[in-house]
């Protein structure tokens, strides 16, 4: 177990033992130094809190010594500004062993530390993609000083960015820098949660894919990719001696963990804090839930309960979270409730409980979650999700039984990324100021679907005056000026939109920001807000600056985000919902109210489940297809099968809402061919001007990209293939077809 350790600087071997305390490299950080000193791209999968950062850093730093690397030679990327936050000390700590810096640049940096990192670059740069298109468009900025350097890049929860347009916006921008350092970089990427780890590391390769070779590190895990060996990627997968069984079984990093889970009833939000407060007195308790709304609205519940309590959220201030985070590092009796802001990693110090509210979207979710806890030595991995109505309890139960079939969700960018494509066409405009009418694919090292095949949007771009060409040169045009050319194009950085959010002030403090609809809806009285799990009195609204002056209040405020995009349910989580439905326990601790409510559910649901096949049923008017098969897939069919469909709220994740003069007959002519006929979805104006970018695009193909991303035919031809069950009266019940 020392070869890998052999290999290191001796410098970084000699900290380890003496400043660190370790004896020996984790399993992780044994089998990685190998494969990241050899130069390759390399996906490094451990649970949360394996030592994944110091298995990519330790070697780079060796080789950063051994090759003489001059200037900043390593990007470290992750989602969240707070997740690189929490890293930098560490890093600063590493590379100051070698003499070497780290320093950070996102959008919470001041402009006297970015001034100082352009006067003396560090040679490990922790930023996010959002930030590095900041610095390859800003006129205050030289790309080729900053990244002309640059060997290695490290991608943190590489799974937020694969299953995201974050991950295009990324690759994209990887390849421009590699165009100015004059070579590949060689790509790192870390998680805890992956489903398809061979995939996802062909995918972060980007045009390296097929040429490069990749190598998947998962020491830890139970199970290895079924793909083990040489692969038509060229992905190698490494497992730790005598655990490296053929499977063919879905990877969970860690396997399923040997935890404690709990699933409870409890009915409403003052229950959940009265069971938050009454349970685990003495302990340090993380409560995730799943909307920044029931963040704030639990919060209060709790401070009512007399619980020391804390919030993070994506719409409180930095300096707020901030607080909050280092106070419950801290603390030990005490609650931080949080979003998703704290599943990525970020170090609140060592938990005691992690406490669910209603389920997550998603197994990986979940996996993230209850891997912050049993880290000390002797504990255990431990979550109680406390599900607060029925309908809730029947969702955390299927995630549950999910996850104990040992399923993870596999990591899928989205498909037919044209607007990120527009998007990438313009930035290099920018940072190129002129480029060659027939130079501009090289940009992007012939990575599809930045290459040739981008010509009919560079040819929209052109004729609608986003872009202008003078002779062989193109450069930004009139109308790029008009829609993104605000505060030096800086809305051009992020493949996401924002809503529009208000800030609150309270004296001279930034509490965090709101949604403008809680300060135009009607009220009686003075208008009270929630934020920061406390209420406050708005005492005066500055529209044109979009900021709210408020003061604290006793109690009675309102919390509200309006979210917009796609949130539906996938098929591998519907399909097992309605096998709890029909009767499937997850297999984890259920309290006795859990499983009266999970039977009162169950029969409730009796006339929408059937083990044969799925149901049309009829209630009045009211005729519904209860397919069970998530959001896209039925929208999919929805638009296959238009005719048979009620035109006015026609699908979820669990019905389409069918004609109310639907007979077996019409069902069977319409359906015949239906798997040779399917449809992509139709896509409304309004989603199209949710597409960021979209006004680049010629709206066709705005269409067309949302189409396609609403779209599961695979699932759908899955569920016409099932028999149909009409169960109402005059209808023929019983029949199947």
């Amino acid at each position: 177990m020392n070869r890998g350790l052999d290999r290191l600087h001796p410098v970084i071997t000699h900290h380890l033992v003496n400043t660190l305390g370790w004896s020996q490299l984790r399993p992780l950080q044994e089998e990685s130094v190998g494969p990241v000193l050899d130069g390759h791209d390399a996906l490094l999968l451990a649970p949360t809190a394996g030592g994944k950062t110091e298995a990519a850093v330790f070697p780079l730093l060796t080789a950063m010594e051994a090759g003489r690397w001059d200037g900043p030679s390593v990007l470290y990327l992750a989602p969240l500004k707070a997740l690189l936050n929490n890293l930098l000390p560490r890093l600063e700590q590493y590379a100051g062993w070698l003499g070497r810096r780290a320093a950070i640049w996102h959008g919470d940096v001041t402009t006297a530390g970015r001034q100082r990192i352009l006067r003396n670059p560090p040679d490990i740069l922790l930023t996010t993609p959002e930030s590095l298109e900041a610095m390859l468009i800003s006129v205050k900025v030289d790309p080729a000083l900053i990244f002309g350097s640059v060997r290695a890049v490290v991608v943190d929860e590489v799974h937020a960015f694969g299953s995201d347009d974050r991950g295009w916006h990324l690759l994209a921008v990887l390849e421009r820098i590699s165009r100015l350092a004059g070579h590949p970089l060689q790509r790192i990427g870390l998680s805890a949660t992956i489903g398809n780890p061979d995939e996802l590391l062909t995918w972060l390769q980007g045009s390296g894919r097929g040429i490069r070779r990749g190598v998947v590190v998962a020491p830890e895990q139970g199970v290895v990719p079924a793909r083990r060996g040489e692969s038509c990627s060229g992905a190698v997968a490494i497992a730790r001696s005598g655990s490296g069984a053929d499977s063919s079984a879905t990877l969970a990093a860690g396997g399923r963990p040997n935890g404690d889970v709990e699933l409870d009833y409890v009915g409403s939000v003052p229950n959940a804090a009265h069971v938050i407060a009454s349970l685990h007195r003495g302990e340090k308790r993380l409560v995730f839930c799943d909307s920044r709304q029931l963040v704030e609205e639990l919060g209060a519940a709790l401070r009512d309960e007399g619980v020391s309590v804390f919030l993070s959220h994506a719409s409180l201030s930095a300096d707020e979270r901030r607080r909050s985070e280092q106070a419950f590092a801290e603390a030990r009796d005490c609650v931080i409730v949080a979003t998703s802001t704290l599943e990525l990693g970020v170090d609140v110090g060592d938990l005691d409980r992690v406490i669910q509210i209603n389920s997550p979207a998603t197994v990986a979710a979940f996996l993230q979650r209850i891997g912050r806890t049993g880290r000390r030595p002797g504990t255990t991995r431990n979550c109680l999700f406390l599900a607060l109505s029925g309908g809730s309890l029947v969702w955390s139960a299927g995630l549950l039984h999910l996850w104990g079939q040992g399923y993870v969700e596999p990591v899928s960018p989205p498909p037919e990324p044209r607007h990120i494509v527009a998007q990438q066409l313009l930035a290099v405009c920018l940072q190129k100021h002129r480029i060659g009418r027939q130079l501009w694919a090289e940009e992007w090292n012939g990575l599809p679907p930045f290459d040739r095949t981008a010509g009919p949007i560079m040819a929209h771009l052109a004729e609608s005056g986003f872009v202008d060409q003078d002779g062989e040169l193109v450069f930004i045009g009139p109308a790029a000026e008009r829609a993104f050319g605000r505060r030096h194009f800086m809305g051009m950085t992020a493949s996401f939109t924002a809503p529009p959010q208000f800030t609150v002030i309270s004296g001279r403090d930034e509490i965090g920001r709101t949604d403008p609809m809680l300060l135009t809806e009607h009220v009686e009285g003075p208008r009270l807000i929630l934020l920061a799990g406390r209420s406050w009195k708005v005492n005066w609204v500055d529209w044109k600056r979009q900021r709210c002056f408020v003061e604290p209040a006793e109690g009675g405020g309102k919390a509200l985000w309006l979210t917009g995009g796609f949130t539906g349910a996938s098929f591998a989580l519907t399909r097992v919902v309605r096998d709890v439905l029909l009767g499937a326990d997850p297999d984890v601790l259920m309290t006795d109210r859990a499983r009266r409510v999970l039977a009162d559910e169950r029969d409730d649901e009796r006339g929408t489940v059937h083990p044969g096949g799925t149901i049309i049923g009829r209630d009045r008017d009211d005729v519904r297809w209860w397919t069970w098969a998530g959001f896209k897939a039925n929208a999919t069919l929805a638009e296959t099968l238009s005719d048979l469909v009620d035109t006015d709220q026609r699908f979820t994740d669990t019905y389409i809402r069918m004609r109310a003069d639907l007979t077996p007959q019409m069902w069977k002519a319409a359906t015949a061919d239906a798997m040779d006929r399917l449809c992509l979805p139709d896509v409304d104006e309004e989603a199209v001007r949710g597409l960021k970018f979209s006004e680049a695009l010629p709206e066709r193909l705005a269409r067309a990209t949302l189409a396609a991303r609403l779209a599961d035919q695979s699932s759908a031809e899955s569920l016409l293939g099932q028999p149909v069950r009409f169960a109402f009266q005059g209808g023929g019940e019983g029949d199947e077809r």
